[in-house]
């Protein structure tokens, strides 16, 4: 990949950021109503000589603000149905921006995105995510943990991909993927793993292409804008952000070892790059 692909994914990766911003800035900003309102509007009434249904009033106001207190600051339609039982709850999914696409979608993406907001964006399907973590998990724990191997490109993505390698006990391949890698055996760094995971097809052109050349599955984490034809088993989440990769990253490597019978449990903190 030359220099000016990296800058263009950086490019992405600042882009995708900010949606994420925007997001964790709605949770901290949404302000949040007390019952202190509909008291001191209740004072203010009997100071002033109102009437009981005055008093009913602000009774009733203090109820609503009651109830806007308890909603999520998140817009939370992200998924079809609400009961289902997720890995973590769905408000550590958006606060995350787990659930964020791009503004483009594909035709093999269709069928994982929920819905696109008013300002264009594609609203991945958390369920869906959710559950195919789930199975990636289960695919991964049928591997030597030796013969996973593990790419990023991305810069945010390199981290978390690193240290998934690491808490599964997997090989991990981060930044620039050097051609030859899985398909030249005369190269130093050349290995012959049974599957990959990649963070994002696109910028692992090279891992999935040589993959593909010599027969071994892909698992991959893939945006609205992916293409799907050399991905064996899609985990549909932001592969952009950095918070977003994190989350998903983490939840793999603890249903992996879950898997395993392992009795280790990692925390998100641990999958969390320092900026």
């Amino acid at each position: 990949m030359s220099e000016d692909n990296d800058a263009v994914e950086l490019d992405d990766d600042a882009e995708t950021e900010a949606v994420d911003a925007a997001v964790e800035e709605e949770a901290d900003t949404t302000e949040e109503p007390t019952a202190d309102a509909g008291a001191e509007e209740a004072s203010a009434d009997a100071e002033t000589g109102a009437s009981a249904d005055a008093e009913s009033e602000a009774a009733e106001a203090a109820e609503e603000a009651d109830e806007e207190e308890d909603a999520s600051p998140f817009d939370d339609d992200v998924m079809p149905d609400d009961d289902v039982d997720l890995l973590i709850p769905v408000e550590d999914y958006l606060s995350a921006g787990v659930h964020i696409g791009t503004q483009q979608k594909t035709a093999d993406m269709e069928r994982f995105i929920h819905r696109v907001r008013d300002d264009g964006l594609y609203v991945l399907d958390v369920s869906l995510t959710d559950q195919r973590i789930r199975t990636a998990a289960d695919f991964l724990a049928n591997y030597d943990p030796e013969q996973i191997l593990v790419t990023s490109s991305r810069q945010y993505g390199r981290f978390p991909a690193e240290k998934f390698a690491d808490a599964i006990g997997a090989r991990a391949r981060t930044g620039r993927f050097i051609p030859g890698t899985l398909t030249n055996p005369d190269y130093a760094g050349y290995i012959e793993p049974d599957v990959v995971v990649v963070t994002d097809p696109i910028g692992d052109a090279q891992a999935v292409k040589e993959a593909i050349t010599v027969g071994i599955p892909v698992i991959a984490m893939c945006d609205s804008n992916n293409q799907l034809s050399n991905v064996d088993l899609v985990i549909p989440t932001n592969n952009k952000g950095r918070r977003a990769l994190s989350v998903v990253y983490w939840l793999l490597a603890n249903e992996t070892l879950d898997r395993r019978g392992a009795d280790t449990v990692f925390a998100l903190e641990d999958f969390e790059d320092e900026l």
